[in-house]
């Protein structure tokens, strides 16, 4: 790799108010990773694509369609979603979905505890035949050692790793980023994920109030809309 290879700044992990837990706008996430410098960010909801591809229409070449999807295991993180993947699948069909279309497939905060997204090791070692890298470093693991965890469980097995903030709000974009060579699709992505770099930062704690705002305001929000109708 020569040394003057420019490199691509990547967010591989954040959520737009299409993921109960956020309010971010696609047109504010997108106009936050221009001002931020972010080249590309996978926008990666839960269980769904439509944020993505909302953002996507805003800005075509920095965007890319992912999912973060809740198996019957844990969270599975993917880049270059083409078909929505539904929830509590198995993870072996969720990944099944995802190969068939080509994805490129992460796993998230795999060894999170707090979380209900995160892997039993037993669990994980199924898998990781099957997927491209896991997470080694998510921003919002709330206790280094969990991401310790992770990146000593890639260098064991040989996985290359991604990182994500894992923003659910605007600020949070761009906290922790992979920096890679020039990419187009998810075939180019596996071929230079190994020369990654990293830029991580650690979200304090405080973060996720930001989540539960989100994620009480669209429950109040709901049920006067429900009660107007009734």
């Amino acid at each position: 790799m020569s040394q003057f290879t420019p490199f691509l700044s990547v967010e591989f992990h954040c959520h737009t108010l299409f993921s109960k837990d956020s309010l971010i706008r696609p047109a504010d996430l997108v106009a936050a990773c221009e001002r931020k410098g972010i080249d590309r960010v996978v926008v990666t909801d839960h269980n769904t694509i439509a944020g993505a591809r909302a953002a996507q229409k805003l800005d075509p070449e920095r965007v890319i369609v992912g999912e973060e999807v809740m198996t019957t295991r844990g969270e599975i993180l993917a880049a270059f979603v083409t078909a929505e993947i539904p929830a509590m699948l198995p993870p072996q069909e969720t990944i099944r979905r995802l190969r068939e279309q080509g994805a490129f497939i992460s796993v998230s905060h795999p060894f999170d505890e707090w979380r209900s997204g995160g892997w039993k090791e037993e669990d994980l070692l199924e898998i990781i035949p099957f997927v491209d890298t896991i997470e080694v470093f998510n921003s919002r693991c709330m206790r280094p050692v969990f991401n310790r965890r992770a990146a000593e469980f890639a260098r064991k097995h040989d996985l290359a790793g991604t990182v994500g903030s894992d923003a659910h709000a605007a600020f949070e974009l761009g906290r922790s980023l992979v920096l890679l060579e020039p990419f187009e699709g998810p075939d180019e992505m596996r071929k230079v994920i190994r020369h990654a770099k990293f830029q991580t930062r650690w979200s304090p704690p405080w973060v996720h109030l930001t989540s539960r705002y989100a994620t009480l305001r669209k429950k109040i929000n709901f049920r006067l809309d429900t009660s107007k109708r009734a």
